[in-house]
């Protein structure tokens, strides 16, 4: 029977978890961006509905373009760069709606 010493199952630990990790990471950048794409197309929806083509259209054009990179490194499979521009899209689709509502403090 094969015992394993505290220090030995602790030190086995310490090399397995950064390896986890990494793993975790290069699996998350391998797959395709869907939810993130989706997101930012949410975003843009909410932005056109807030009126930001009208309030804030150099924003939201921004956010359109980003959204339209993220797409071309989708289909050319850089999924990591279509990730990051679809992020990108989406926080200045949100940007743009924040600048297109209204302030309501005094």
């Amino acid at each position: 029977m094969l015992t394993v010493v505290p220090w030995t199952a602790t030190r086995l630990m310490t090399k397995l978890i950064p390896s986890a990790f990494s793993l975790l990471a290069l699996t998350a950048c391998a797959t395709a961006p869907v939810q993130e794409m989706s997101d930012a197309r949410q975003a843009i929806h909410s932005a056109e509905a807030s009126g930001a083509a009208q309030r804030s259209p150099n924003t939201l054009l921004a956010a359109r373009r980003l959204l339209r990179e993220a797409q071309e490194r989708l289909e050319a499979g850089a999924y990591g760069e279509a990730r990051r521009y679809a992020l990108d899209a989406r926080d200045t689709a949100i940007k743009a709606r924040e600048q297109a509502t209204p302030s309501t403090e005094p």
